[in-house]
């Protein structure tokens, strides 16, 4: 069982930057893949970005490509999420998740994933 808590999410002005935490429980963090989604009003939850569990593989969604980096430290059993030049689109709860899996290909479908956080809101105003 791993569960996961979000954090540093908040109201940030158009252009500006935030940097998103998830704390894991557990002892086998570094053998999961992590990933970030959002979900907008009205809208179906996205994928954002994953990051394997050593951290050398990494996908972002276009949208959020060049403008946000995912990073992990194994040693902390935390994942993070930088955004920065946020847009007013970019306004969503964002959720961490964890799937244990060899499949890489799989890590940008939120229903592959095991285990989410309560998720955090971000708000960018315009």
């Amino acid at each position: 069982q791993v569960q996961l808590v979000e954090s540093g999410g908040g109201l940030v002005q158009a252009g500006g930057s935030l940097r998103l935490s998830c704390a894991a429980s557990g002892r086998t963090f570094s053998t999961y893949f992590m990933g970030w989604f959002r979900q907008a009003p009205e809208k179906e939850r996205e994928f954002v970005a994953t990051i394997s569990g050593s951290g050398s593989i990494v996908f972002y969604a276009d949208s959020v490509k060049g403008r946000f980096t995912i990073s992990r430290d194994n040693a902390k059993n935390t994942v993070y999420l930088q955004m920065n030049s946020l847009k007013s689109e970019d306004t969503a709860v964002y959720y961490c998740a964890a799937v244990r899996t060899s499949f890489y290909s799989i890590t940008r479908q939120s229903d592959k994933y095991d285990y989410w956080g309560q998720g955090t809101q971000v708000t960018v105003s315009s």
